[in-house]
């Protein structure tokens, strides 16, 4: 299980980290030849990037259409930020000192995690418009993230694992030296979730968080009368 958990998350990484940087790279270079942000928006380069700020960091536009979504989706994204971080002492070696400060409100934010997991997963049965429209990946995306946190919470307080071994393992994947990985089915499930997770991120409707920064409903000033926005597509036309 060690050497299969090892080529997997090599293999996971490899197509994250390539499928991300294509993605990336892809919505950098699509095309945005009208001037379309979404109003009241802001005039100015700082403004922009004060609203770009408040839509990743409290989900603006969310909190204005539909109070009790946001809040559910909040909760989520915000859980998973914390959790995500206070993993990070898995992999550092000291572990840093504002990882090691995070690590009770990271065991909070996992309850959060779920909690607003579990409404937006309901949300797709209980609103019939929302039911409608939602597709079988909809429900795995939801699906998996649940177990991952599940999982993990059931590790914490139910059936513990030896989290040093866990991360002479991780570490030792950085460096191409492969240590025993604790036999734990519970373990196992977590990461076989957390490796599928990052396997299809880059192909799925996940890419809404990086997607977030390319919109140009977000990303343009709304100066349409003192600047003419020009494609770069259609600069280079113009040149020649």
């Amino acid at each position: 299980m060690t050497l299969f958990f090892a080529i997997l998350f090599y293999v996971a990484t490899a197509l994250f980290v390539g499928g991300l940087a294509y993605k990336i790279y892809d919505f950098a270079r699509t095309p945005a030849p009208l001037k379309i942000p979404t109003t009241p928006a802001p005039t100015s380069t700082p403004g922009v990037a004060f609203r770009m700020f408040r839509e990743v960091a409290l989900f603006e536009s969310l909190f204005k259409g539909n109070l009790w979504i946001w809040a559910l989706g909040w909760a989520f994204h915000m859980g998973l930020f914390l959790v995500l971080a206070r993993h990070l002492r898995y992999f550092t070696e000291p572990v840093w000192t504002w990882v090691a400060l995070i690590q009770p409100f990271g065991i909070y934010a996992g309850f959060a995690m779920a909690a607003g997991l579990a409404g937006l997963w309901a949300r797709r049965f209980l609103v019939e418009r929302i039911r409608y429209i939602s597709t079988p990946s909809d429900h795995l995306m939801l699906a998996l993230l649940l177990l991952i946190a599940l999982t993990g919470l059931g590790m914490k307080f139910l059936m513990h694992t030896d989290i040093v071994a866990v991360k002479a393992f991780f570490l030792g994947l950085m460096v191409f030296d492969i240590q025993p990985l604790p036999a734990h089915p519970g373990l196992y499930i977590h990461l076989l979730c957390v490796a599928l997770l990052m396997i299809v991120f880059p192909f799925s409707k996940l890419l809404h968080a990086p997607g977030l920064f390319f919109s140009p409903t977000r990303n343009q000033t709304d100066n349409p009368r003192e600047a003419r926005h020009v494609a770069p597509w259609a600069a280079q036309l113009e040149k020649n």
